[in-house]
């Protein structure tokens, strides 16, 4: 990097810990948040905070000086279809692209998900050879951004697909804690702790590794049932309780690509 000057849209779960590291080894960090009483935590800790919110017509928020003097920028926002089902997180990318076109920008983290891949039987091992193909809208939506992306000639993209993120206190095991009638319980497991994602994007821009396509899963992947089931007894929770009789549904998201090219070992096992 010519600059040391890295914009993080989205200081969330994810994005505000990794906005802190980078921090903490001298970049000159923008962070962007859609909370006004989160400023004053981004503030705090190192970073140039901004209020900022892409819609699907417009920007709220000063987008421009949040970009300015940026070499890199880390987009971190999940297409949230869950919570809106009829959102067009595609249309809010864009209008985040328009700006990022004219602006000092030459490089892009784009965090994109595993979820890009369809489940199948039996299980498929997925690596960056392997063609999206998720059926679901969420999916579709990050396919059409991951592609638009890498197409737009004006900064190099690095697309990184984490599998299920987690950490100590945000687990999916908590989840599941009690639930019954869990499907896909022989399917297998695909995760990754919030420290290697962390280390994974700091390792991707230190060693400008732009243009490039990267799935990240820890090399373990034991069965739903058996994974979820014994994390529950470990934690003292109420035990999951899952279908039987179909057949399960699931992947092997292969992450040794970004382990070789990066030199990177994965650090926190699930």
């Amino acid at each position: 990097m010519k600059n040391n000057s890295i914009s993080v849209i989205g200081c969330g779960w994810l994005g505000l810990p990794l906005a802190k590291q980078l921090v903490s080894l001298n970049y000159l960090v923008k962070g962007s948040t859609t909370s006004r009483i989160k400023l004053s935590n981004l503030e705090n800790i190192g970073i140039s905070p901004f209020l900022i919110e892409l819609n699907e017509s417009n920007i709220k928020g000063n987008i421009e000086e949040f970009l300015k003097d940026s070499e890199v920028l880390i987009i971190n926002i999940p297409p949230g279809i869950r919570k809106n089902p009829n959102k067009n997180h595609v249309a809010e990318i864009a209008q985040l692209m328009s700006y990022v076109e004219k602006s000092t920008v030459k490089y892009v983290l784009y965090v994109s998900s595993t979820s890009v891949y369809a489940d199948a039987f039996p299980f498929p091992t997925i690596t960056e050879q392997t063609p999206p193909n998720g059926t679901l809208k969420s999916a579709k939506q990050l396919i059409e951004i991951e592609k638009s992306l890498k197409e737009n000639t004006n900064f190099k993209t690095t697309i990184l697909r984490f599998s299920g993120l987690f950490d100590a206190n945000r687990h999916p095991g908590k989840i599941l804690s009690g639930r019954e009638d869990i499907q896909n319980p022989e399917a297998p497991v695909n995760l990754i702790h919030k420290d290697d994602c962390i280390g994974i994007i700091q390792s991707i821009i230190e060693k400008q590794f732009w243009d490039a396509t990267l799935n990240a899963s820890f090399p373990y992947h034991p069965t739903k049932k058996e994974y979820y089931t014994n994390y529950c007894q470990k934690h003292n929770l109420q035990l999951p309780k899952f279908q039987t009789g179909n057949t399960s549904k699931g992947k092997i998201i292969d992450g040794s690509l970004l382990a070789q090219l990066l030199k990177y070992e994965y650090q926190t096992s699930p």
